[in-house]
């Protein structure tokens, strides 16, 4: 097997395995920061046995001398958990996924801002697409009884925030901070442990609680290995998958329509990142090889 093909594999493995993310949310009975606990510390817990197992302490010290850009990507990874499950407990999966399709957007105007890097005329274009698809997707939310701009903002705020915590990690280039990965999630779980009571509601669902912890901790170590052997672009295309997926298997499992105009939005942000991508792929592969 190639490193191409194995990258492909473990990508596109990690990427079906978040699908279900939003559907856990919305099947499990409990409070969103209940729901938050047991997702970050649950995931927590098997990523930091991967790390533990791969890298040793080793691993977790490297990150600790990373200084305040890796305080900053660890904290902002954390915010991304509860913004995630509070998008979803307060609007359509639909749009919380299509928003969150933003973050390459978000993640090109803070390289700019912060580390001055240009923004192409290819992005350019794919940011006023994609503000053209939020602006749809937004006016859908007065429109759809199951959507609503509280739970817009919460994925706005997930989409940017994640995309701030990347661009601070890419002052980090000579550190891995997977071990990082796990730091987040159980300081997502101690916050939401001090305004909640996680334990009310784990025992009669416990199986939900465990078997949703268990697919973003896979996930989130599948995400973190596939794309070492796979372009930006390449794994960019890959994660849209999640977002045209998991609002279909919503809308299987629990009947939840998303309704014309997020649909409609959504296509118009997807089909601008598609087409984008598709770009800065072909044109990857033109420039030829040094040897």
């Amino acid at each position: 097997m190639t490193d191409h093909l194995k990258g492909l594999l473990i990508t596109t493995c990690g990427v079906l395995l978040v699908v279900p993310d939003s559907l856990f949310v919305r099947l499990i009975v409990a409070e969103p920061t209940v729901i938050v606990f047991w997702r970050g510390l649950i995931a927590g817990l098997l990523v930091a046995s991967a790390v533990l197992a791969f890298q040793g302490l080793s691993g977790f010290r490297a990150v600790l001398r990373t200084g305040w850009p890796g305080v900053i990507y660890t904290v902002l990874l954390a915010s991304t958990a509860p913004g995630f499950v509070m998008a979803v407990a307060h609007t359509s999966v639909a749009n919380v996924v299509f928003i969150l399709a933003s973050m390459p957007i978000f993640a090109a105007v803070f390289s700019r801002v912060f580390l001055g890097e240009p923004i192409t005329r290819r992005m350019l274009l794919t940011i006023v697409a994609v503000l053209a698809g939020l602006g749809v997707i937004a006016y859908g939310s007065g429109e759809n009884e199951l959507a609503s701009w509280k739970g817009d903002l919460w994925a706005l705020y997930t989409s940017a925030s994640f995309a701030a915590a990347l661009t601070a990690v890419r002052r980090l280039r000579d550190t891995s901070m997977i071990p990082a990965v796990p730091v987040a999630y159980f300081l997502a779980a101690l916050m939401m442990s001090a305004i909640s009571d996680p334990l009310a509601s784990f025992a009669p669902q416990w199986p939900l609680f465990l078997a949703h912890g268990a697919i973003i901790g896979a996930s989130s170590c599948l995400l973190v290995l596939g794309p070492r052997y796979l372009s930006s672009a390449e794994v960019a295309l890959l994660i849209l998958l999640e977002s045209v997926l998991a609002p279909l298997l919503v809308w299987a499992v629990v009947g939840e329509d998303p309704g014309i105009w997020a649909i409609f939005g959504g296509a118009v942000v997807i089909g601008a990142l598609l087409v984008s991508n598709l770009i800065a792929l072909r044109r990857r592969r033109r420039v030829p090889v040094a040897r």
